[in-house]
């Protein structure tokens, strides 16, 4: 956790105020999420395996006995607002929202586990032109910003389906050579193995460069969402 002081809270009023002009010129709109919501809701849509849910996030009992949970995405939140609010039915949405998430991270330099976010995200536009918008309005950012030497690596996870059918072949793959995985990805692999490919460890970077890729699993959705994605950028 950290202070921002007088002299960096300009600096970041300045930051934001170009994202949000930005934003605002793509049509997208603001929506102020709460910042405690209900574990179930991050449990359910991020996974109660993966790491923000099982290890990262701040989880209490209020007095009620009701588990909460300050927020550590904000993805969850707005589409529970959107549900919740009926904003999804035959509508388009484009929203925007701001602030403080928390994740308890093992510190390193430049993370704190309170963290500010700009999020933004769009409803009942499925083809791949509202992701190349979003990327493109990215880069706009960028520029207003005046930074420099940034590179876009792009990549695609592909319909739950795909991922389905990769994450199967990836526990095959790695039950047989389950004796050369460490503690962590053992735990991982029958919980959240695509994790494993996220490894750090020096040991296992043979093994995961030899895994089996997702391009191979992807299903015609997927592959023709992805290359619409990439011709129009």
């Amino acid at each position: 956790m950290h202070d921002i002081l007088p002299d960096q809270t300009v600096l970041w009023q300045n930051v934001e105020n170009v994202i949000t002009a930005v934003l605002a010129q793509y049509g997208y709109q603001e929506i102020r999420l709460p910042v405690v919501e209900k574990t179930e809701l991050f449990a359910r849509s991020i996974g109660e395996q993966t790491d923000i849910v099982s290890k990262e996030m701040y989880t209490f009992n209020d007095r009620n006995h009701d588990q909460l949970t300050l927020r550590p995405e904000g993805t969850a939140g707005c589409v529970r607002a959107g549900l919740e609010h009926g904003l999804f039915h035959n509508q388009m949405h484009r929203l925007w929202y701001m602030g403080p998430m928390f994740r308890h991270e093992r510190p390193q330099k430049g993370r704190q586990r309170q963290f500010h976010q700009i999020g933004v995200e769009a409803y009942g536009m499925p083809g791949p032109d509202i992701d190349a918008e979003n990327i493109l309005m990215c880069a706009r950012i960028w520029r207003e910003l005046n930074l420099t030497g940034i590179t876009l690596q792009i990549n695609t996870l592909g319909t739950p389906e795909s991922r389905g059918r990769y994450r199967q072949v990836l526990i095959d793959y790695f039950s047989g050579h389950y004796s050369e995985l460490d503690a962590d990805s053992q735990q991982r692999l029958h919980t959240n193995p695509l994790r494993i490919l996220d490894s750090k460890n020096p040991a296992l970077q043979a093994l995961i460069h030899s895994a089996p890729t997702l391009d191979d699993y992807l299903d015609t959705e997927s592959a023709d969402h992805f290359a619409g994605l990439k011709s129009i950028l």
